[in-house]
């Protein structure tokens, strides 16, 4: 099979952003299969579809952390690597791979020892009720036990991307989306195994993942290849500096599914608050169908800022910016849209309650209010991330983060258990706008800096 490589340095840039966001683009809403075909499946099961989908809902918090160790290391590496490679230094970014996959792989022992530690505790404290238990329980156990291969293949795969090989990236997201879609109903339905079934799908579908990003970086075909040695711990300091802001991002994401949860079963009550949480697992869902395939426009496209960053070729740097928020305004306008009309066929792969579908359409609706301000955020902390610019882009997160988490705290205070939904627009909206006047002031300072750095300085030595 012909593998194409883009040229970060050479190529159009309005093609060059296409090649690398489309691909990334559609790996990433494939990669939301894995947890929302599990959802469609258990919402489906009899009688306890409804029960066992808030079960797994729960779970969401430990699923997502797990999912913020990987992109620690694998953004955090991925973009310096791409800086090393424009200053032609092809040594140094395989040093930074080879100690990306030693920290990966310590990471991911970590965790699976500690989650299957602390699982029980950690249930009770996301959400879970006495109805909902055993449902995470046996969903998180073997998800956790899986983690090696979750981490792994979302972390080394960004070290795909930052070469120029977006395809080969796509094809290792949808080889294990593909395996979770023909495997889940065999698991759930026909063997009968329930959640435990979706939870089992899953990890044999990140396993198969993780086996085709491994055997890439082995390979002939990879600039980078993947060799063991060479270990620096300021190597790796340097990696946790330019991964915190996506860890943050989405390490924090863990919070706010936890405090929405807490906060919808409190105010919810006894009646309702399964309920609720049912619906925020719907609704949660349907927001991954638009952050995460807008994280794979300006994450996939991340390797083109921060080649050109360490080449110096600002003005490919101010090109590629302005294609990247015209794809991703584009994106988030046309699933405005799609929000606001067409939700309830979503919600009614989950659920055939009545109930449920009027909540969670709703649920929706309102969450996607923010949206297309939300795409300035993004590309923005990502486009920062990407040049080594951590103060700004983690500034930026933690205030978006921060003001999420109050606002879901106190609107349920004065409007009940659904005010917690209105405050993910009021942050997107306030922090959109935020972003970018940060980014008017900031960033032509930056680039004027860049090009006064002498020509064959090593950045972030």
């Amino acid at each position: 099979m012909a593998i194409r490589r883009n040229d970060l340095g050479k190529d159009p840039i309005g093609k060059l952003v296409l090649r690398l966001a489309i691909p990334s683009m559609l790996a990433q809403f494939v990669s939301v299969l894995y947890s929302i075909v599990d959802r469609m499946y258990i919402g489906n099961i009899p009688e306890t579809g409804d029960i066992a989908l808030a079960g797994v809902g729960v779970c969401g918090p430990i699923v997502t952390l797990i999912n913020s160790f990987a992109l620690l290391i694998g953004i955090g590496g991925a973009p310096l690597a791409a800086i090393r490679m424009g200053e032609k230094n092809l040594e140094g970014a395989r040093q930074i791979l080879s100690n990306c996959f030693l920290m990966l792989l310590g990471i991911a022992v970590f965790l699976t020892a500690f989650f299957l530690c602390m699982k029980n505790s950690l249930l009770m404290a996301f959400g879970a009720s006495e109805a909902t238990f055993s449902y995470a329980d046996e969903y998180i156990t073997i998800c956790v036990s899986g983690t090696i291969f979750a981490i792994m293949a979302t972390g080394l795969n960004q070290f795909i991307i930052c070469q120029g090989f977006s395809g080969m990236a796509m094809i290792s997201v949808m080889i294990g989306a593909a395996m979770n879609i023909a495997l889940d109903p065999v698991f759930i339905f026909v063997f009968q195994m329930g959640v435990r079934g979706a939870a089992l799908a899953t990890v044999l579908s990140q396993m198969a993942s993780f086996s085709f990003v491994l055997l890439f970086l082995r390979s002939s075909k990879a600039i980078l290849r993947l060799k063991l040695g060479g270990y620096s711990l300021r190597i790796m300091r340097r990696v946790l500096t330019f991964g915190f802001s996506p860890f943050i991002i989405c390490a924090t994401d863990s919070v706010l599914i936890i405090a929405m949860n807490s906060v919808l079963q409190h105010y919810g009550g006894p009646e309702n608050g399964d309920a609720f949480i049912t619906c925020a697992t719907v609704v949660q869902s349907y927001m991954q169908l638009i952050t995460m395939p807008m994280a794979g426009i300006t994450g996939g496209t991340q390797p083109i800022l921060s080649f050109n960053y360490g080449s110096g070729d600002t003005d490919r740097i101010r090109v590629a910016f302005r294609r990247i928020i015209l794809l991703c305004v584009g994106f988030t306008t046309l699933m405005f849209c799609i929000s606001q009309t067409c939700s309830s066929l979503f919600v009614a792969l989950f659920t055939k309650d009545a109930g449920l579908t009027n909540l969670s359409v709703w649920g929706i609706r309102i969450f996607t209010l923010g949206i297309i301000p939300l795409a300035f955020q993004y590309e923005i902390v990502d486009g920062f991330t990407a040049l080594g610019i951590a103060r700004i882009s983690v500034t930026l997160s933690l205030t978006r983060k921060i003001l999420y988490l109050i606002l879901t705290l106190v609107l349920p205070i004065f409007f009940g258990a659904s005010g917690a939904f209105y405050a993910e627009p009021a942050v997107d909206i306030l922090c959109g706008i935020l972003s970018t006047i940060t980014f008017l002031l900031n960033f032509n300072t930056l680039m004027r800096r860049r090009q006064e750095i002498p020509e064959g300085t090593a950045l972030y030595s």
